[in-house]
């Protein structure tokens, strides 16, 4: 009996020495063809691009349609801004676009009416002109009768005098003339600067319906809101704060590991995270892509060390 049970001993021995050894050489097969290549980190969290919602336009809120933790698609109205001095503010700018069209019409008005004054003195030059060479015609005719005695010296200096007043005219006539067509380059030029308001006057209303649109702040995403701290008749100003919205069908994994795990690394490559809020559920994945630098070189501060930073 002493001899079975010794025997049946060293059997026992035997076997779990082969297991062992088995057991270590699958072990260390496996991390020379798998295990070696596998790193792992506890240093990692569940994020999100979080959207903080923010009014481009300064006011009293006046609805506020969403509440906490809500889940709202992209577009959904989360916030409005009493719009009625934005509104008066489009109204304002349309009527200054009307008053600088109206502007423009009454110059067109004025060019018609300028140049049918051209007309009237460009007339007048050629009746001037005609007058002058009538009475010039009178002084060389009267100037020959005058040696033979056929007309008096004083017809013939009052034909002189005619054919002055005559030149005078002339002169006025053309003179009207070109300040006629001056004119018109003048006002020519006044319709410029008012076709250039008009263009500012649009602008004007482009910008305030802007900030009329502006009042009604909508998702920029699908998630669920959160941190609302916005109150109805709340003053907020331009870049306040009000919410946030998390989209949470976007979230993905950040993980920290040592500058010795990143060799072998690339991104592409599967992995495996485990989630301490569903610890029977091991989800997979991907490397998405590298930090360009630790997260302490991103700091206010960075560190100047030289044992190197998760």
């Amino acid at each position: 009996m002493v001899g079975t049970e010794v025997m049946r001993k060293r059997i026992m021995v035997g076997t779990v020495a082969m297991i062992a050894l088995f057991a270590a050489l699958g072990g260390g097969w496996y991390w020379w063809t798998e295990g070696r290549w596998h790193e792992s980190t506890d240093d990692a969290y569940v994020q999100s691009d979080i959207s903080v919602i923010s009014p481009k336009v300064a006011g009293y809120l006046n609805d506020l349609p969403v509440a906490e933790n809500e889940q709202v698609p992209a577009g959904t109205v989360l916030a409005v801004i009493d719009p009625t001095e934005f509104r008066q503010k489009v109204e304002e700018a349309q009527a200054n676009v009307v008053a600088q069209q109206a502007a423009v019409a009454r110059i067109d008005s004025q060019i018609a009416l300028q140049k049918a004054m051209i007309a009237q003195a460009e007339a007048s030059v050629g009746s001037a002109r005609a007058e002058l060479t009538r009475t010039a015609g009178d002084v060389a005719r009267y100037g020959k009768l005058i040696d033979r005695g056929y007309v008096t010296r004083q017809r013939f200096e009052a034909a002189n005098a005619d054919r002055q007043k005559a030149d005078a005219a002339l002169k006025s006539a053309l003179a009207a003339a070109t300040a006629s067509h001056d004119q018109i380059a003048v006002l020519q030029t006044q319709r410029k600067e008012a076709e250039a308001q008009i263009e500012r006057a649009r602008a004007a209303v482009a910008l305030a319906q802007t900030d009329l649109d502006n009042t009604v702040i909508r998702a920029p995403v699908d998630g669920v809101v959160g941190n609302r701290g916005a109150q109805l008749g709340q003053y907020v100003k331009a870049g306040t704060q009000l919410m946030s919205v998390v989209p949470l069908s976007d979230v993905y994994v950040v993980a920290n590991f040592k500058e010795t795990q990143i060799g072998h690394m690339r991104p592409g490559q599967p992995v495996e995270v485990d989630v301490d809020a569903f610890p029977d559920h091991a989800l997979r994945g991907r490397i998405e892509s590298f930090a360009p630098a630790s997260g302490s070189q991103f700091s206010l501060l960075p560190p100047e060390n030289a044992t190197g930073n998760f």
